[in-house]
């Protein structure tokens, strides 16, 4: 059972800030050659889900992370507001035309759960239609794995409620981010037990597990996302593809 007041924010006393950025550099140069082999191999695909509230480095972990993966073999994906036409349809129709085709790393900066958590949390859904989607997300995930080869990854980037007001604050007082500020954001702070709640029932009602990744300090969220990869996408024995015979 995943408790998030359980689980801290930052990283472990004892985490080496050198050396871990060290490690952190060789892990996105192996994400980098993994990414390539699957590109040659087609064999399989990965789909990468970024989670959290605002401020918790979502841009940040994929610009970091897959630095060194080739433009051509990543493609990343950000869920809107549902268009008249997506809202005529199931809520993963427009989820599913964004998974990955074998050879591609996808990139998902918020997804599907957000249909969940959004429209739960202001009660545009009730407790039985929460329920429902996520065993739907559940099937989803399960033919893109089993059917497809997709090798899922989900993230779930772990704030502080403090860290979050100084991330947010930042986008208001540096020039270089008032792009990124969003009246908004501040309003759906206001939520945020009942979000806590959301992504809780989410984590401990998934097929495929979750990382919590602890962001309050960057070079460790960085770290645990690129361990995580490289060791998932490893598991795959993925080759390089022979000549073809002439």
């Amino acid at each position: 059972m995943i408790r998030l007041s359980d689980i801290s924010t930052a990283p472990p006393p004892d985490a080496d800030e050198d050396r871990i950025e060290d490690e952190t550099k060789r892990l996105v140069k192996r994400l980098g050659e993994l990414q390539q082999v699957m590109y040659a191999e087609r064999k399989h695909s990965a789909l990468v889900i970024l989670q959290g509230m605002d401020g918790s480095g979502k841009d940040g972990a994929a610009k970091k992370v897959f630095a060194e993966c080739h433009h051509y073999g990543v493609q990343v994906y950000s869920f809107k507001k549902p268009s008249e036409e997506e809202f005529a349809h199931d809520f993963l129709w427009r989820v599913h035309k964004q998974a990955p085709e074998k050879g591609m790393i996808k990139i998902f900066n918020r997804s599907h759960y957000e249909d969940i958590l959004v429209q739960w949390v202001h009660g545009w859904i009730d407790d039985e239609r929460a329920e429902m989607r996520m065993k739907a997300i559940n099937a989803f995930e399960e033919l893109l794995a089993f059917d497809n080869n997709t090798a899922i990854f989900k993230f779930y980037m772990h704030i502080s409620y403090d860290q979050q007001k100084e991330e947010l604050e930042e986008r208001i007082h540096e020039a270089d981010k008032h792009w990124k500020h969003n009246p908004g954001d501040w309003k759906e702070r206001e939520h945020w037990d009942a979000y806590m709640r959301c992504y809780e029932y989410a984590f401990n009602h998934s097929t495929i597990p979750w990382a919590i990744v602890p962001v309050d300090k960057r070079w460790y969220r960085d770290y645990i996302v690129a361990k995580t990869l490289v060791e998932g996408l490893e598991k795959l024995n993925m080759q390089y593809p022979p000549l073809p015979e002439e």
